[in-house]
């Protein structure tokens, strides 16, 4: 039995077809007409498990190692899609930012999605996309920890302990500034095989934003 995901009772209402069949992607991915054997049992189990009813276009590029397949789901499923010591919300900002940085249509997409579904606003995801934080409305806590989640995207090496110490000092407890790293370096993972593999956006924010037209 799956667990709810509002994002995915959501898309399954605003699309009125059954997905098309994916794009010609630069490395061959495993549809799900074509899986066998193992592939087949965990795209099964990752339906089974989200209660969505095809599976993405970023797991299939890991169905040809069926065992690491279905890591990624459960890995996805525990730190990403769930509240923990961050917020869905929270995460969902830091996932739609990373993957705006690393110009990844697909996760930039489907991440934003998310985002708005789990409440930010349209303006906040915006400025997001975009990469000016200063301009999303977040609170300066918030502001900070995205900020952070930007460095350990984009130059890692060079954050040092007095980064953290602010974030602690502003009221980031040690393992929601642990989550931000750990969501941040896996959008960044995913990010980079979307890119290498060229997915392209599944389209879900205009789905989102032309909704209530």
């Amino acid at each position: 039995m799956h667990t709810g995901r509002p994002e995915y009772e959501l898309l399954a209402k605003l699309r009125t077809a059954s997905p098309e069949k994916a794009q010609k992607t630069k490395i061959n991915l495993i549809d799900e007409d074509e899986a066998a054997g193992d592939t087949a049992a965990v795209y099964a189990y990752f339906r089974e498990q989200t209660g969505r009813r095809d599976v993405p276009g970023i797991l299939k590029c890991f169905g040809t190692n069926p065992e690491f397949l279905r890591q990624m789901i459960d890995m996805s499923s525990s730190l990403l899609f769930v509240d923990g010591y961050l917020t869905r919300r929270q995460k969902e900002r830091i996932a739609t930012l990373v993957s705006a940085r690393n110009s990844c249509p697909y996760c930039a997409d489907s991440h934003g999605f998310f985002a708005l579904v789990h409440g930010s606003t349209k303006d906040t995801l915006h400025h997001l996309l975009q990469g000016r934080i200063a301009e999303a409305g977040l609170s300066p806590a918030e502001e900070q920890l995205l900020r952070f989640a930007q460095a350990v995207n984009d130059e890692s090496f060079k954050i040092t302990t007095e980064d953290v110490d602010e974030l602690r000092k502003i009221g980031w407890k040690e393992e929601q500034i642990a989550e931000a790293v750990h969501v941040a370096a896996f959008m960044g993972f995913c990010n980079r095989v979307a890119n290498a593999f060229g997915l392209p956006s599944q389209n879900f924010l205009t789905l989102k934003l032309g909704e209530n037209k």
